[in-house]
């Protein structure tokens, strides 16, 4: 194939697993930097776990992530319809082909059948259960007085035993299965629908798919889907099984230890960029120290070459950080602006913040946060009177002279107009010397009644952020709670 042609073909069964979502990005990156084609198909031939709206969200994410496709829904090509529920004619005519070779069969076997050779097996202790081929050797007469009084039936792929069934993998090298492990797998359902791996196969084949680059847990499967591309004479695409995703104790990553789902990231006000640069770096590397990334970065770095075969760890303190040194990127306005949808999402909803007030607080609290909610919720003193004082440094920092100190200082500041940030200091100084005090026992009295907390920017800064109007009050507040 002259064309580099990837796929991502998720099923609309709920959310996307942030494993399907590095599975997307690889194959995007893997994409755009050969100057090939994405392509986002549907794959929706399991009607029982096909969840409303979930395609919906699958395509959402994906503009969330960046991640354009150049085919699929809503963008068409040539090798449509994108959503495999919409292409079981093609799936059937391709059933028939096998029938016809002889390298598929009809089974009427039925469920109790089926069970009963099943336990059978798990009795003798055999490595595997497998189906035991009874109806491939069915006479003609007998499928087709089957079929004519309508007996429920399905079709499976005649694997020929003694065979070894060999394949490169990009990441792994040659791989080889015997044939006697691999089962005569249903290719159609007696629904009518497709299984996974003949709608994969066929799909990938008239697509035109050049390399197919999915996670491990694929990789059992993969003897199936290259029997099947030899019974129909086609040829292989490139295999590459991704790594597996671990959780810090190195089992596989699942919900039961954490949040699995790219929806919950979201939620929890990871940034896009932050969260992509994390999960491309979870099995592979550019060969370097370099951890910070832009998906532009990315698509000029990436090559399969570099791509782990071991188990990458899920590792939450690294996301973390990496949230931290994207969101400290941006500048002061484009955070401003994040945060005011976020104050849109949060208990101040319905109330009015000037620009400049916004990136002033941004300015103060960018190098103390993570997520963009934090400017908020570790700075709530910028959005709303304290309520509070921290009990701990009431205790250090508000001492018997603090009121009296705290009203000398209002003094400065009360008939000056407008206030400036060397106003404030200049007053606190003026009010130390006054008083006697280091500067520290006027700090930390008025850090207190301005914010109820002991941490947090310079005590100027929060004064001068709230107004001078608000420091008085918030001041006048503390000396009649505090005494």
């Amino acid at each position: 194939m002259s064309q580099i042609r990837v796929r991502y073909a998720p099923s609309p069964t709920g959310y996307i697993h942030i494993g399907n979502l590095r599975t997307a990005l690889y194959n995007y990156l893997f994409a755009k930097h050969t100057g090939g084609k994405f392509i986002l198909r549907i794959e929706d031939t399991d009607q029982a776990r096909k969840v409303e709206g979930a395609v919906d969200n699958l395509i959402n994410t994906m503009e969330w992530a960046g991640f354009e496709y150049d085919e699929g829904p809503g963008r068409g090509g040539d090798f449509g319809p994108y959503y495999q529920s919409e292409r079981l004619d093609i799936y059937k005519k391709h059933c028939d082909i096998l029938l016809e070779k002889r390298k598929a069969y009809y089974c009427f076997c039925t469920a109790e059948r089926l069970t009963a050779l099943r336990e059978e097996q798990q009795k003798q202790k055999l490595p595997q259960t497998k189906y035991d081929k009874h109806c491939l050797h069915l006479s003609e007469e007998e499928v087709n007085s089957n079929l004519a009084a309508g007996m429920p039936h399905v079709i499976r792929l005649n694997v020929e035993q003694g065979d070894v069934i060999r394949f490169h993998d990009f990441i792994r090298g040659e791989v080889e299965f015997m044939s006697e492990l691999v089962d005569d797998q249903i290719l159609m359902k007696s629904d009518g629908f497709p299984t996974y791996h003949l709608a994969n196969v066929v799909d990938d084949h008239l697509m035109k798919i050049s390399h197919v680059i999915r996670g491990e847990e694929w990789l059992p499967s993969t003897p199936k889907h290259v029997l099947l591309y030899r019974a129909f004479g086609w040829e292989l695409p490139t295999f590459a099984h991704l790594p597996l995703l671990l959780n810090a104790d190195r089992s596989k990553l699942s919900k039961r230890q954490g949040d699995v789902a790219v929806e919950d990231y979201r939620k929890k006000g990871y940034l896009t960029e932050a969260l992509i640069n994390f999960i491309a770096l979870l099995g592979w590397t550019a060969g370097d120290d370099k951890e910070f990334y832009y998906l532009p970065e990315l698509i000029s770095e990436f090559t399969l070459e570099r791509v782990n075969k071991s188990g990458a760890v899920f590792d939450i303190e690294k996301l973390n950080w990496l949230n931290e040194q994207h969101l400290r990127a941006k500048y002061d306005s484009e955070i401003a602006a994040m945060l005011r949808e976020e104050l849109k999402n949060s208990k101040y909803a319905g109330q009015e913040y000037p620009d400049d007030f916004l990136i002033n607080v941004v300015k103060v609290m960018k190098e103390r946060v993570s997520f963009v909610r934090e400017f908020y919720e570790k700075a709530f003193y910028f959005f709303e009177e304290p309520t509070s004082y921290e009990e701990a440094s009431v205790k250090k920092g508000w001492k018997e002279q603090s009121p009296a100190i705290l009203r000398v200082f209002e003094e400065k500041i009360k008939n000056i107009e407008t206030v400036s940030k060397e106003d404030y200091e200049t007053a606190l100084k003026e009010t130390a010397s006054e008083m006697g005090v280091g500067n520290g026992a006027v700090i930390h009295p008025l850090r207190l009644a301005t914010s109820g907390v002991s941490g947090g920017p310079g005590i100027f800064d929060i004064c001068f952020i709230i107004g001078k109007e608000k420091t008085l009050q918030r001041i006048d507040r503390a000396i009649s709670v505090l005494k």
